[in-house]
């Protein structure tokens, strides 16, 4: 029960929406920038693969179409990835993770990525040992990007 205080109090510190099915969105007190700037510095203290930011924001303007803020980190690690890798095969679509930064209409900023709990569902690998981990590294990763200094 001790173990299980900080991710609550996690949930109850962050606003947290579901945006879709298999998506969990936490707000950001941050800019998109600022908040992908900050993920990216958590997972590289973590040991995390960086493979790619994309700003989707400036691909919009490039061929003349406008777009609210949105970025996209991906990023991973072998030693995880593989394990739900090894449970489906076909998670491997799923993988690396992503992660997207991005602002709505009302102007607050949002940070999503995919359930882990949902890929395992989606590829027949609910039971699976590695999701349980996965979901409280990205809770963790995910809230320190996001909460106010």
């Amino acid at each position: 029960m001790i173990r299980a205080i900080p991710f609550v109090l996690m949930f109850y510190f962050t606003s947290l929406a579901m945006a879709g099915e298999g998506i969990v969105s936490v707000k950001s007190a941050h800019s998109v920038s600022a908040t992908l700037d900050r993920l990216e510095k958590v997972l590289k203290k973590k040991g995390m693969t960086i493979f790619k930011r994309m700003d989707h924001s400036a691909g919009a303007k490039g061929v003349g179409l406008k777009l609210r803020p949105t970025e996209l980190l991906i990023f991973g690690n072998p030693k995880v990835g593989t394990k739900l890798t090894q449970c489906a095969q076909t998670a491997a679509i799923d993988l690396p993770m992503k992660a997207l930064a991005w602002q709505d209409a009302d102007g607050t900023v949002w940070l999503s990525y995919n359930d882990p709990a949902y890929l395992a569902k989606r590829h027949g690998a609910k039971d699976c040992k590695i999701v349980g981990k996965m979901t409280k590294a990205l809770g963790n990763f995910a809230a320190a990007a996001t909460k106010a200094e």
